[in-house]
């Protein structure tokens, strides 16, 4: 065969909107569940951009009942008027990359759509887009197919279909199926972003309206109190140490608004935003407050005397322990990393928290010693624990007897490609012996564990050590593990690209289920951030008709609809657990890339961040059980 040429006629030029298409992963971050609901994102930050700049007040955003999603906002509308381009400046926004009001300083001041690709990329990956303008007293009308506009125009401008006094944007657009794994928007993640956005702007109404079959529903969001609601949301039963502190001012034209509380609680919750956009990974303003923090707290417990001469300074995380913080900056020309903004990197960010931070907190502790007494407190108790914790850690790892030994149970894959790897944690040995005669030895590997492990919420470090089931699984996917004292943690030496948690399908499953997340999240939460963590699901019944071929039912809803389009005889088989199934039934249902259904745990936004521990760590199953299954994505795997 001859072999291929690399010449100049080599290389493609995608002209428009075509390189969206051909790689959508580069701007919505990928074609899942949160791609899609990504589309949603960008347009209302388009319309959040109109009321940073003083024109939009409210913005609708609805779930039509054919599986599109229109946003409207009572902005000044995308204008109309003829650009140099020679057609309207409407079509040069929603058709050309990097086209958009963003790189003019004088139109907005701050924005979160930044690279104005936001509103052409998701006319791009739409199956249709319609667009409705009210502005001038008139409104124009535009449509679009896979980013391609339809309506000829005249003249270069757009049609007029009616007269209005108001003003705004209404865009209605329908993902495109060929491009998202599948199409449904997840209506919990909108919310969600939704009432987040409230809460960043408190002069700013959002109504979210559902008009999907079985699922309407009208919420409005509107949190005039802002970011000091936001805290006492996320403290929300817990114990609170202090009132919340709140300061906001400028630094540099950046502007910087933060509220904090403490709660008597022993882990850290802090959420950083720019120009609204959440910053999942972080970023420089998070690094200037918690700097900044961590200076003043231990400076004012040198001057009150509670640390002494011969004392160490308290760590960050000391600092920080029992702290809930919503870092919030306006910037009017932010860095950030990568198009979907999950991390801040301008400099100046830094700068300008570190010195507000330390301004103001200043003003305030002086005034408010009781307060900082109660945060010096939480810092003293975190760092006696830390103190202990970390010499049960090194007397537990000294001793001879411990190491990461597998529990001799794994039955581990052929191939050594993490990429094409993946292991299953199964219930008991039973079903264990099942999965391990009834998987592909080439690539699945099997970790039968002894029924529920530790709740590691409520065990010592030394005990959570010593336990053989967590153990072995640190010791099977290869990666060591976090906590709060070190991070011995590198996710590049994990051994297997999924992790599947395969239990029963009944309470108990679903018990055991939460036990593994709360372990995964709390010593390996970047196996969840990145995708890597499944949930298996087993089928609750199989029917053999007399005619036809049988079936596998995952759950109540799929038997009834089964009963409804079969009217003829037919046995039921219902399985009680993964061990009444032989090894072809395993394979056949739950282990065979072609036929089964996993669940990816993933955690999407910072509101669902942010409560995952406390769901996970109740005491009642139904709240935990409603999470693994309603905040997981559930897709089809076949690699």
């Amino acid at each position: 065969m001859a072999k291929a040429q690399y010449n100049a006629d080599s290389i493609t030029v995608l002209e428009g909107l075509e390189a969206v298409r051909k790689r959508p992963g580069m701007y919505i971050g990928g074609v899942g569940t949160k791609g899609l609901n990504h589309l949603i994102y960008e347009i209302v930050d388009n319309a959040v951009d109109e009321h940073l700049a003083g024109f939009c007040t409210e913005i609708t955003v609805t779930l039509e009942a054919d599986g599109s999603c229109t946003v409207k906002d009572n902005g000044r509308g995308i204008p109309v008027g003829m650009h140099k381009k020679g057609v309207s400046a409407e079509r040069v926004v929603l058709s050309t990359l990097h086209a958009g009001g963003k790189f003019d300083n004088n139109s907005y001041k701050t924005s979160g759509g930044l690279h104005g690709v936001g509103s052409s990329v998701v006319n791009a990956l739409s199956d249709r887009m319609k667009v409705k303008i009210s502005r001038d007293g008139n409104v124009y009308y535009d449509e679009y197919e896979k980013g391609h506009p339809v309506i000829e125009l005249k003249d270069g401008l757009l049609p007029v279909i009616g007269k209005s006094k108001e003003t705004g944007t209404e865009i209605n657009f329908l993902p495109d199926p060929t491009i998202f794994e599948k199409t449904k928007f997840k209506a919990e993640w909108l919310k969600s972003r939704l009432h987040e956005s409230a809460y960043l702007n408190p002069n700013l109404a959002l109504h979210y309206v559902n008009k999907r079959a079985g699922e309407e529903e009208m919420i409005t969001y509107h949190e005039p109190d802002g970011i000091i609601a936001y805290v006492r949301e996320l403290n929300n039963g817990k114990e609170p140490v202090h009132e919340p502190v709140y300061f906001k001012g400028s630094v540099d034209q950046i502007e910087v608004e933060v509220a904090f509380q403490f709660v008597d609680a022993f882990e850290e919750n802090i959420l950083g935003f720019c120009n609204n956009i959440f910053t999942q990974e972080g970023g420089t303003h998070l690094v200037g407050f918690k700097t900044k923090f961590t200076q003043l707290i231990n400076s004012y417990a040198r001057e009150l005397g509670i640390l002494k001469e011969k004392d160490s300074n308290f760590t960050g995380a000391d600092t920080r322990n029992g702290m809930t913080a919503v870092v919030a900056v306006k910037h009017p020309d932010p860095i950030f990393e990568g198009q979907t903004k999950t991390k801040l990197a301008s400099a100046d960010a830094t700068k300008a928290v570190f010195t507000m931070t330390g301004d103001e907190l200043e003003r305030f502790f002086d005034r408010n010693l009781d307060t900082l007494k109660a945060i010096i407190a939480c810092a003293e108790k975190s760092a006696k624990i830390r103190k202990a914790e970390e010499k049960a850690k090194t007397n537990m790892l000294s001793k001879s007897k411990f190491s990461f030994d597998s529990n001799g149970k794994l039955a581990n894959c052929e191939s050594r490609d993490p990429s094409k790897c993946e292991i299953f944690i199964v219930e008991g040995d039973s079903a264990g012996g099942s999965a391990k005669m009834g998987r592909n030895r080439q690539f699945q590997a099997i970790l039968p564990i002894r029924g529920k492990i530790l709740n590691v919420e409520k065990a010592s470090m030394d005990k959570v050590l010593a336990n053989a089931e967590i153990k072995t699984m640190i010791n099977a996917f290869g990666c060591g593990f976090s906590e709060g004292y070190g991070n011995d943690f590198d996710i590049t030496k994990l051994k297997y690209d999924k992790i599947v948690l395969m239990t029963d399908a009944d309470v108990d499953g679903s018990h055991i289920d939460t036990l593994l997340l709360t372990f995964l999240y709390r010593f390996m939460p970047e196996l969840i951030y990145d995708g890597h963590v499944y949930i298996a699901m087993p089928p609750l019944y199989k029917v053999v008709p007399k005619r036809g071929e049988e079936r596998y039912l995952y759950d109540d809803k799929a038997l009834e609809e089964y009963k409804k389009s079969h009217a003829g005889d037919f046995t039921l088989q219902r399985y009680k657990g993964l061990g009444e199934m032989d090894a072809d039934q395993l394979w056949e249902t739950t282990l065979n890339p072609e036929n089964r259904v996993l669940k990816r745990v993933e955690i999407e936004d910072a509101r669902m961040a942010s409560e995952v521990t406390e769901l996970l760590m109740g005491s009642d199953v139904p709240p935990r059980k409603k999470f693994i299954y309603d905040h997981a994505d559930e897709a089809e795997i076949d690699a």
